[in-house]
């Protein structure tokens, strides 16, 4: 989600968090001034559009009446939301025009390298089987035939108390008879280790933070279904989890205030960099950032207090 108002093309201040966009900062906050303020472009990459190819085919299956959501309807379903992707998206159809490259990033499924990796035609035919797989895959962790989803793909958005608002976008939505609430996303890439798992169970406490506040409700549970290495991995949250969601989020807000009016992003060398479309305007690698185009604003004081980002 954006998380800036007014022309697209038009920098503005960040006016809202989604979970995609805190993630960003967290693991480098020049990385979210270069999409959310400066709006750089960005490439597709084969994994995030397999991904978004994925969970259309999961949201359209639920059209089905219960008996007939099978494996082989499911991918059935691939070739028409591909369909619908290139014609939402006309970039995606240079997708595999180039020569083959590693462009999954760490603890996504395995590359596409498809015998002739310079033949675009077995490149893409390689890649939507791989979305296949994946596909079939989810009939093993879940059983959609006895899932009736309340909500598919959710637009949830609130304000907090403090003014900050949140929004973002939830996969599944289940609701039992009894009223509990589970908030399930699928993730096509693999099950991070163990002592990773706070980081993934980030997003899901986001989520959760917007429904209590919206609802009144705290999500029985959070579930993840990783289909790239057949795991789920799940939690079930308390109150005092999503304050500590809340405090963490408005102290990231706060360091993202203060950055915007600074104009100081500070760039953080990861792992991840190899994957990002930016290397060319990071000094990390070189680069010299794009001239800033909001205001920089001048500290009121010497001492004025950081913004810290708090445990999770």
């Amino acid at each position: 989600m954006e998380t800036s108002i007014g022309d697209p093309g038009t920098p503005a201040r960040p006016a809202s968090l989604s979970p995609s966009r805190a993630s960003d900062f967290m693991q480098c906050p020049l990385l979210y001034r270069f999409r959310v303020i400066d709006k750089l472009p960005e490439k597709p990459s084969p994994a995030a559009t397999r991904g978004t190819l994925v969970h259309a085919v999961l949201e359209r299956l639920f059209d089905a009446p219960a008996a007939e959501r099978t494996a082989p309807r499911a991918k059935a379903l691939i070739p028409g939301q591909w369909d619908r992707l290139r014609e939402a998206k006309p970039e995606l159809a240079e997708l595999f025009a180039d020569p083959a490259e590693p462009t999954d990033p760490p603890g996504s499924t395995d590359p596409a390298q498809p015998a002739d990796p310079s033949d675009p035609a077995q490149r893409l035919e390689r890649w939507l089987a791989e979305a296949g797989q994946l596909v079939e895959r989810w009939f093993t962790l879940e059983d959609p035939t006895r899932l009736e989803p309340a909500e598919r793909e959710l637009f949830v958005e609130t304000e907090l108390p403090s003014g900050l608002r949140l929004r973002g976008i939830i996969d599944r939505v289940d609701v039992a008879p009894t009223g509990e609430v589970r908030i399930v996303d699928y993730k096509t890439g693999k099950a991070p280790r163990p002592e990773y798992a706070d980081g993934a169970l980030f997003q899901m406490k986001f989520y959760a933070l917007v429904v209590w506040r919206l609802k009144g409700v705290v999500p029985r549970r959070l579930q993840l279904v990783y289909l790239g290495s057949g795991d789920v991995l799940t939690y079930d949250p308390v109150v005092a989890d999503l304050e500590r969601v809340e405090r963490k989020l408005h102290a990231l807000w706060d360091a993202i205030r203060q950055a915007t009016d600074s104009g100081e992003w500070r760039p953080r060398q990861t792992k991840l960099c190899g994957w990002c479309d930016h290397r060319a305007h990071c000094p990390e690698f070189g680069g010299t950032p794009p001239p800033y185009p909001l205001p920089v604003r001048a500290p009121e004081s010497a001492d004025t207090e950081q913004g810290r980002m708090g445990p999770d």
